[in-house]
């Protein structure tokens, strides 16, 4: 099969390359199918394993110590904003209360009052200590303006995993008045794996790799609170992305034998987008407000991104995404909705089964087909009666 690349002209001398989200695309079923309790979806962050491949966003209304622990204790993993409220306020679950309260045109300028409070080691040592202390894996995130203070306490703590992360991270950072973070002598002399993101291209994802990343967040603005791609214009659709990324890693493995995990960070609703991202060559997922959905998370059935609280140019909004079960019913089940927002696990189990895969490596080669159908084709009476897939 030979690849084309479609590209359009814009006008004269410029031209733009198609992309695709999940919404384009759909997975073509195998001549070959297996039963799903067959199926293994365990993956890799550098040394450590997990039986479950989705993380738990960094933000304050997905996961906090509680949560991080509940994550871990099912195979899964939670990462910790190390810039948030838990490491702002000794009593960060009133702050929550008075967020998920404000008014509708209230929420952006008092995010920004309340962030404002500075970060207290104190707080990111007693946050990493806590989710230790239950016997899982401690996970946190900074950005790499912070990663030399807050992200070495944290892993003097005994941190696990350390996520550097920001809008888009690259290895090159241009600045007449910061000092830009040295990754490649940051993750050489990390005791741990270091993620980092966000990126959305290939070449990028490969400098990240080369500079000693043990993982790859993907993904520029597709998040439910984010407005990252309003707001700056900037972005690149999940699956076009995490198939670019994916193939860096493919290369960089080949040239060296290291591999490094990508995770397609945001933009999945329901559990075929979790399917379609590991599709497109992703080793785990990073999910945000399917997660907020979960009794146990500390935003009471709200959502909110890292940007929103910017004291300069929010990009991000506070959503409501509601309640919908436990942590264990949102990953395992038993669901009690029909449009794939409850038990990820047993759809990516069931669709791998489909398509005729036992593992995740396996899953990243199933044949993907362009489907902007996919959504519509026979859907008409759901759409006019707003259930299952037309809600």
């Amino acid at each position: 099969m030979v690849a084309v690349e479609f590209w359009f002209a814009l006008g004269r001398g410029r031209r733009a390359r198609v992309t695709f989200g999940f919404d384009d695309v759909s997975l073509v079923p195998s001549s070959v199918t297996v039963d799903p309790k067959d199926v293994d979806i365990s993956m890799r962050i550098g040394p450590l394993t997990l039986g479950v491949p989705i993380l738990g966003a960094a933000m304050d209304g997905v996961v906090d110590p509680v949560m991080a622990r509940e994550l871990g204790k099912l195979g899964s993993l939670g990462v910790l904003n190390l810039e948030g409220l838990f490491t702002r306020y000794e009593d960060p679950y009133a702050v929550i209360e008075d967020i998920i309260s404000q008014p509708k045109d209230q929420v952006a300028p008092f995010l920004q009052r309340v962030y404002q409070e500075p970060v207290k080691e104190k707080l990111v040592e007693r946050c990493v200590e806590e989710i230790k202390s239950w016997g899982v894996l401690a996970a946190a995130s900074v950005t790499p303006l912070r990663a030399e203070t807050i992200g070495k306490r944290a892993i003097q703590a005994g941190l696990d995993v350390l996520v550097i992360q920001s809008t888009v991270t690259t290895l090159r950072y241009l600045s007449s008045s910061l000092q830009a973070l040295d990754l490649e002598k940051f993750c050489r002399e990390a005791p741990i794996p270091v993620v980092v993101g966000n990126c959305a291209t290939y070449e990028v994802a490969l400098e990240l790799m080369q500079a000693g990343a043990s993982g790859i967040l993907v993904g520029v603005g597709p998040g439910a609170a984010c407005t990252t791609r309003a707001v700056l214009g900037v972005g690149v659709p999940q699956v076009t992305a995490t198939v670019d990324v994916a193939a860096a890693r493919e290369e960089y493995f080949k040239s060296t034998g290291r591999y490094v995990a990508v995770i397609t960070d945001g933009g999945m609703r329901v559990g075929g987008d979790v399917a379609k991202a590991i599709a497109s060559g992703a080793d785990a997922v990073m999910l945000g407000s399917p997660l907020a959905s979960a009794q146990e998370a500390p935003g009471r059935g709200h959502h909110w991104g890292m940007a929103t609280p910017d004291p300069n140019l929010p990009r991000g909004t506070l959503v409501k995404v509601g309640i919908k079960g436990s942590l264990r019913e949102i990953l395992f089940g038993p669901s009690r909705v029909t449009d794939g927002t409850m038990n990820f696990v047993g759809a990516l189990k069931a669709s791998m089964g489909i398509l005729g895969v036992r593992t995740i490596k396996e899953m990243q080669k199933v044949e993907i087909a362009v489907a902007p159908s996919i959504w519509t084709e026979g859907k008409q009476l759901q759409r006019e009666q707003g259930v299952g897939m037309g809600r």
